[in-house]
């Protein structure tokens, strides 16, 4: 979240503090005031505390945060004077952060912690599975609903019966897909399928076929067809080829691909091939090395052929992705982390799926016992009675004794129907598929549900001090944000005078280093660079001398041109610059020949050729004299006794 990672950094939370308890300090103790306002010792050390870690905490150091956070107190403070916080832009986005804050809060973590422990339970495997889908709205009649659970259950019967499962998919599946594949769905893992039809698939056993699962998509068939454990993650190498457009007899990356792994074979070392030859310029600089990944985080084939590898050292043969062509050698793997370090990522995502729905009922439920809530259901009903079709469009009328009937009751105050058919008008132009009686009780009882979440969210910074300070903390770093961009981020482009200004007094820190425009030949050994010097000699154009030089081979030379410093190309840095052609450079078991057609010296960047590193940097001038300028205009003090007590 940008508001969050930002007040983290403007903070000073790079610092890598350990915060023990601060010792026998009142939390409500004042550690700092700027100008009339107090800030606490618990308000400083909650934020300080969110970078804990095993460094020593030293007087210097908290100094230096302190500092930080004068600056960050000053900011928000001349935020509030100017009035930002009570307009309605602030205001708003500040409740949207707040209801994501709550979410955790209002919730069941018993029911959570379980949902969670169970999604890491199917993360130990994977299932193969197909389906067969009869398709039902969630809002379906229950005369709808009971023709396609009559339906699926056909379905099954003739399956139980011996028919075969791909052809009844084939024939009888709404899934679109089923008609070409007959259902199948390969192998998955929690959280890749909608919970249900995950639920459903975990609890079938191998070779049998579940009963009918509801999702909302409607029914499904599950044939369960294998279980094998977690693939894990693994580590590997890669040399990759991509294919080229202008691909012809002189290029082909089928062919080169193929050479290199026979090099591989041959013993040449992997890492240097790959330094070599490879495409992947990111992966190259380090041997071909990839980030560890696991069951679909590449694309299927790059992942099948890695995974297929059973041994570290152990080579794949040539195979093709949409990127291009590869060799993967494989060089560590690792099985499925533990579920302490897997935990926190699961419950996020726990959170985000459908499973969320079962713990918000479950926190619902104690809810109406904390508050005593009660549902009148006999005033429902008579209320449902009075409705039609417009009841869709938030339109519904009763007479005034219906109305002003009880609907539910909260803590002892009760809610009519009169503020439920309010609460409707929000409503208007909803599709479903239930009758207008069965919407307004459905909606009645969200109704209720909805109230009941309001009192306890009302309540949360009153019951729980750390939501309270992270709210204080989000709606401080709002105003933050939005201040330092009119003073700083926004400022800095629109004040093109002050910029340029800026970049007059302090041009001499914006140069080009050194650059040369040349045409590096890079060659297999100091027997091609022979060849290629005579045939530049020979005046041969360099498209020529590179499929006469490759003539079937694609190692033997490569040829790239452009305009370089030092810094962009290394090769650079181990020859003399002269216009012509340079010595033999071996670099990277090659020879390295370059052409040097030009050379630019250092000189000052145009103000258009550096817009992006000026901005930057007048942007830092603007926030330095910014605090300069508040920190003279405003009084605070710190509380040292206080600040060194924490340790």
């Amino acid at each position: 979240m940008k508001v969050n990672s930002f007040i983290l950094a403007l903070l000073g939370l790079f610092f890598c503090f350990c915060v023990i308890e601060s010792a026998a300090q009142d939390k409500k103790s004042i550690i700092l005031t700027v100008d009339n306002d107090a800030i606490t010792l618990e308000e400083f050390e909650n934020i300080f505390k969110k970078n804990n870690s095993d460094s020593i905490i030293t007087k210097e150091a908290l100094d230096d945060y302190m500092e930080l956070f004068i600056n960050f107190k000053l900011k928000v403070k001349e935020a509030k004077e100017m009035g930002m916080d009570t307009i309605s832009k602030f205001r708003n986005e500040l409740l949207g952060y707040r209801a994501q804050l709550a979410r955790p809060y209002l919730t069941d973590t018993e029911v959570q912690d379980a949902l969670v422990k169970e999604a890491y339970e199917h993360m130990k495997y994977e299932v193969k599975a197909a389906h067969i889908l009869v398709k039902c709205d969630p809002t379906a009649s229950p005369q709808d609903t009971l023709a396609a659970y009559n339906k699926i259950m056909e379905l099954r019967n003739r399956v139980i019966k011996g028919e075969d499962f791909a052809t009844i998919a084939k024939e009888k599946s709404d899934d679109p897909s089923a008609k070409e594949n007959g259902g199948e769905l390969g192998y998955f893992t929690a959280f890749q399928m909608v919970y249900p039809f995950e639920n459903g698939a975990y609890n079938t056993p191998v070779g049998s076929v579940s009963m009918p699962v509801r999702s909302r998509y409607g029914y499904h068939l599950i044939k369960v067809e294998d279980k094998r454990p977690a693939r894990g993650e693994i580590h590997v190498e890669h040399i990759m080829v991509k294919e080229k457009e202008e691909e012809n007899g002189s290029f082909n990356a089928r062919a080169k691909i193929q050479e290199i792994a026979g090099k591989v074979k041959a013993g040449e070392s992997f890492e240097d091939l790959a330094a070599k030859y490879s495409d992947d310029g990111s992966s190259a600089k380090k041997g071909g090395e990839l980030p560890w990944f696991g069951t679909n985080k590449m694309v299927p084939e790059f992942e099948s052929a890695a995974f297929a590898l059973t041994k570290d050292g152990e080579v794949s043969d040539p195979f093709k992705t949409q990127f291009g062509w590869h060799i993967v050698k494989r060089i560590g793997y690792k099985p499925l982390d533990s579920f302490d370090k897997l935990e926190k990522e699961i419950k996020n995502k726990v959170s985000k799926d459908v499973r969320a729905e079962q713990t918000r009922q479950s926190f619902i439920n104690k809810l109406k016992k904390t508050y005593n809530y009660h549902f009148y259901d006999a005033s429902a009903t008579k209320l449902a009675a009075k409705a039609d079709t417009s009841v869709f469009n938030g339109k519904l009328k009763a007479k005034k004794k219906v109305l002003k009937a009880p609907l539910f009751e909260i803590n002892g105050h009760k809610y009519s129907n009169s503020d439920f058919v309010n609460f409707l008008k929000k409503k208007s132009g909803l599709q479903t598929n239930m009758t207008p009686h069965q919407f307004v009780l459905s909606e009645a009882n969200q109704f209720a549900q909805e109230e009941l979440l309001k009192l306890e969210d009302s309540k949360l910074e009153e019951k729980y001090d750390a939501f309270r300070l992270l709210v204080n903390e989000y709606r401080e770093g709002i105003l933050l944000f939005e201040l330092t961009d009119q003073k700083v981020w926004s400022k800095a482009v629109k004040d093109t005078v002050g910029m340029e200004k800026y970049y007059e007094d302090n041009k001499q820190l914006f140069t080009w280093p050194d650059r040369a425009d040349v045409i590096i030949y890079t060659c297999a050994d100091e027997k091609i660079a022979k060849q290629l010097r005579e045939l530049l000699k020979a005046g041969v154009d360099k498209s020529d001398i590179a499929g006469q030089l490759n003539d079937g081979t694609q190692l033997n030379l490569q040829i790239e041109r452009g305009l370089y410093s030092g810094d962009d190309k290394e090769v650079l840095t181990m020859t003399s610059w002269a216009k012509g052609l340079s010595q033999n450079i071996p670099y990277n078991n090659q020879i390295v020949v370059i052409d040097f057609i030009d050379i630019i010296p250092s000189s000052v960047k145009r103000l258009s050729e550096a817009r992006g590193l000026i901005t930057s940097d007048y942007q830092t001038w603007l926030e330095e004299k910014w605090i300069q300028d508040l920190r003279s205009k405003h009084t605070f003090k710190v509380n040292k006794e206080i600040l060194y007590s924490i340790h």
